[in-house]
């Protein structure tokens, strides 16, 4: 009789979610929103629990400050290329609205849904307020990064979240071995780990990746399974299990080889004996980027190159990685900057020149650019007008058009630009 109660509710969850998201589409013509799943987890808190235990090969949760979306997406192609069937939340909706909106969109009237196995991004705060709720069977930590301080107010803050949502693994955790915070927290846990790393000389040459905490080589007893060993553009040279792979990432740089190592290192965790490096290749050279992580799309027949920073980290080494230098270059920080101080430990010299900035924090960023002496030829805080006059503007003489965005001023684009797929759910 529980049982029947528990389908009951479940259901009635499921198409109340289901109609909310129709009438989202149908008032706000948009195709991505957290209302379904936040009225379907109004109706059946427990239903993402109960929905995200359903699945024969387990799930898997992949957390920590940066790389969770590109991460999930590798891991995902990575895990369909060998045969298995994956749900996962690829509108990057981290929350746990989102992650209910995507169970929404997914699964059958009975909560059903067909797939082996779950690989699930969640944010590092809503992963650990989920702990209780969830047992995964793997869970993926990429970093900590000395970001988003006016959220978390420290690392060691979400070191301490990142901690509690470790201790959920029932067979295992794959840790960054470059962050020593990671290294600490994961210490001492029943479930075992194992380590996805860059050589450290690489990591020097590039200016390390922004971690809260480095270490500066490995340890004797925390080896490294999967090694970051070369990075050239958008190839990449894996170290797995002591045997060399070759890869084409779908973005260029070192931050989106290391959500490679890290993805590599899980499929190789969950497949075992099934896990065959040929097929890891060319699930890679198949790959597309996440949407607006080095997405270059295509508008009235121009091509556009969209780049997302959401942190200091990310912002710099996305801006060392624009060479040679776009000729036409649009930068936008929106609503989702709510501490816009972090913009001044940004270098931006190395521009030279921004055509358009705009987003709600424009004259912040515009100010940054100024004082780092990089020419601004025009400063549109509306993000409508500012697209407009960037999209008017000539061919490029070199490259294409390059749009810089912080998350808001991202889903706010694509939309205009009709690329929206489910972009804005989070």
């Amino acid at each position: 009789m529980h049982h029947l109660r528990t389908l009951a509710v479940d259901t009635t969850a499921l198409a109340a979610g289901r109609l909310a998201r129709g009438a989202v589409r149908r008032v706000l013509h948009r195709g991505g929103s957290a209302i379904p799943g936040h009225v379907a987890d109004a109706i059946a808190p427990r239903m993402l629990s109960r929905l995200l235990g359903q699945f024969d090969e387990g799930l898997v949760v992949v957390s920590g400050s940066s790389g969770k979306s590109t991460t999930t997406m590798m891991l995902a192609a990575v895990l369909r290329a060998h045969g298995l069937s994956v749900f996962t939340n690829d509108s990057t909706a981290n929350l746990r609205r989102g992650i209910s909106s995507a169970l929404v969109e997914k699964a059958d009237a009975f909560g059903r849904i067909r797939a082996d196995i779950a690989v699930v991004e969640i944010d590092e705060a809503a992963a650990a307020s989920l702990v209780g709720e969830i047992e995964p069977r793997l869970v993926v930590l990429t970093n900590v990064m000395s970001d988003q301080l006016d959220r978390f107010q420290s690392a060691q803050r979400v070191a301490g979240m990142l901690d509690r949502v470790a201790h959920t693994a029932t067979e295992g955790i794959v840790a960054n071995h470059d962050d020593r915070l990671l290294g600490r927290i994961v210490d001492g846990l029943a479930a075992p780990v194992t380590w996805f790393a860059s050589r450290p000389a690489l990591r020097a040459a590039l200016g390390g990746l922004g971690y809260a905490s480095e270490n500066s080589g490995p340890r004797d007893d925390l080896r490294p399974i999967t090694l970051l060993d070369a990075v050239d553009d958008r190839s990449a040279v894996l170290v797995v299990r002591g045997e060399p792979l070759e890869i084409v990432l779908p973005a260029r740089g070192a931050h989106y080889a290391m959500d490679a190592a890290a993805a590599v290192e899980a499929a190789a965790r969950l497949l075992g004996d099934r896990f065959d490096p040929a097929t890891v290749a060319r699930a890679f050279a198949d790959m597309q980027p996440v949407f607006g992580r080095g997405e270059v799309v295509t508008v009235a027949g121009e091509q556009i190159e969209l780049v997302l920073v959401q942190n200091r980290s990310s912002f710099q080494l996305n801006l060392d990685l624009l060479e040679p230098r776009p000729d036409q270059l649009l930068v936008a920080v929106g609503s989702d900057v709510r501490d816009p101080s972090w913009l001044w430990s940004v270098d931006p010299t190395a521009l030279g020149h921004v055509d358009v900035v705009s987003g709600s924090k424009a004259h912040d960023i515009a100010l940054r650019l100024a004082y780092a002496g990089v020419e601004i030829g025009e400063v549109e805080p509306d993000l409508a007008g500012a697209l407009a006059a960037f999209l008017a503007l000539p061919r490029p003489s070199h490259g294409c058009k390059t749009i810089v965005f912080t998350a808001d001023p991202m889903r706010r684009v694509r939309r205009q630009l009709g690329l929206d797929r489910e972009a804005d759910a989070a």
